[in-house]
């Protein structure tokens, strides 16, 4: 069994003047302030999360209506919320190219009030698209450059993977693979697209026959070693005829996760860069992704037997009356977008390269609460999100947004994951029985 002791920050007691006691509260999501961050009290998080999100030119999008809860728990799971609340509390951006000029913070920046209209139009990226006309027609300077961009480590992490508006250009790109590949960019990459400015319209230069960079392919291979990519042991068969109650299939789901969980425990063990964290990182990271990565391996190498010999069992179980009339609808969100989701999977039909980096990826998320190293679990992140994307470019030259694709799932695979929390455990025999016989029954059709 795996036991994990996370301190909650947000219920130490702080010895502060009651009248000072709500200043010292994040605006954004409520968890304890650690000052003043770029004109508005926030935490670390927060402060993080609106410097990431502007420097990238990040353009999110909100699964639901626009008006997620903020909090510390559920900060994570809705970018696009996230970053619109910083700016409705007035988090100022010119505040963050202040903090990049010589001489430190310009702390006489304050909040801003904006308009609606302005608002709406960085939230769409319009904002940010203008400005990239901008330097394309009169000259980059230092704050705009990719180069300078990249130097302050603020490339797209596994919750964040979202679209930005342009591109990283080749010097910037070759300062990238330096630092976190070790090797140089051959000089046919002339343009190196960021995450969805990538199109079959695009002005860059079309896709060519090329070689995949020896390094890549190294680490690649290092990381599809590291999978136990074996038929899962546990028994899904079933004599014809049996009529398997909810208490069966409830514990053949637990046995289940119990050996997707250990298979995870032993992955990490085999990582490349296993010895380049704490266990105690390797703790947090797991508290927190677990599921993440049971259900993206659920979905990909392990589908046939989920969507096979699984869905074979959960046929012969009849749910009654009562259980289908208490089901949630939070139950029913989870469904329908599981079912997306394996639709897109099923599409794409993920090679066992592209999961194991889609998995890294996911995994080695900064943004997690109580690390000790981000700073580290930044560059890896880094290292293999320019990994997956080299060995797409390479073996799917005619499918050129297949990388923006492959990424656009993992913060839908997180939003997933965060809400089966709330699914009551009663409930999932059935939530199974619908997605997997809808899928399997979809797929028989084509």
């Amino acid at each position: 069994m795996l036991f994990i002791d996370l301190k909650d920050e947000s219920r130490m007691k702080v010895s502060v003047p009651d009248d000072r006691a709500e200043q010292r509260t994040c605006l954004i999501c409520g968890d304890r302030a650690t000052g003043l961050h770029y004109g508005i009290i926030s935490c670390e998080g927060c402060k993080g999360f609106f410097k990431r999100s502007i420097c990238n030119k990040r353009v999110y999008r909100c699964s639901r209506d626009k008006n997620c809860v903020m909090s510390r728990k559920q900060r994570n799971r809705c970018q696009y919320c996230r970053l619109l609340k910083c700016l409705q509390m007035g988090m100022n951006r010119k505040a963050i190219r202040e903090d990049g000029m010589p001489g430190g913070r310009n702390k006489s920046i304050g909040p801003v009030q904006i308009s609606e209209e302005e608002i709406e139009r960085i939230m769409s990226g319009q904002e940010f698209e203008e400005e990239a006309n901008h330097w394309s027609n009169h000259g980059d300077s230092d704050h705009s450059s990719p180069g300078n961009r990249a130097s302050e480590s603020n490339q797209p992490s596994p919750g964040s993977t979202l679209s930005s508006s342009r591109s990283v250009e080749l010097n910037g790109f070759m300062a990238f693979r330096e630092q976190y590949m070790g090797m140089s960019v051959p000089p046919h990459y002339q343009y190196i697209p960021h995450l969805f400015s990538y199109s079959a319209h695009s002005p860059l230069l079309p896709p060519q026959a090329r070689s995949l960079d020896p390094q890549s392919y190294s680490l690649i291979h290092q990381l599809v070693s590291a999978e136990d990519l074996e038929p899962l042991g546990t028994p899904m068969l079933i004599e014809d005829g049996y009529a398997v109650t909810q208490a069966e299939l409830f514990a053949l789901l637990c046995r289940l996760a119990d050996e997707l969980l250990f298979r995870q425990i032993a992955w990490i063990k085999k990582l490349p860069f296993f010895c380049e964290l704490s266990i105690k990182d390797y703790t947090c990271l797991l508290s927190s992704t677990w599921q993440e990565l049971i259900l993206l391996s659920s979905l990909t190498v392990y589908s046939k037997q989920i969507f096979g010999e699984l869905a074979d069992v959960t046929a012969k179980y009849s749910p009654s009356d009562e259980e289908l009339h208490r089901f949630s609808d939070e139950g029913m969100e989870v469904i329908e977008r599981l079912i997306y989701l394996y639709h897109k999977f099923h599409q794409l039909k993920v090679s066992n390269e592209e999961y194991a980096c889609m998995k890294a990826i996911n995994f080695l998320n900064q943004d997690i609460r109580g690390l000790t190293s981000a700073s580290q679990l930044e560059q890896l992140n880094k290292r293999y999100w320019y990994i997956c994307q080299d060995f797409t470019e390479y073996k799917y030259t005619h499918q050129p947004n297949r990388f923006p694709d492959l990424m656009m799932c993992l913060p839908e695979i997180r939003y997933i994951a965060g809400k089966m929390v709330n699914v009551p455990l009663e409930q999932l025999p059935l939530l199974f029985k619908v997605v997997l016989h809808s899928c399997k029954t979809s797929v028989g059709k084509e």
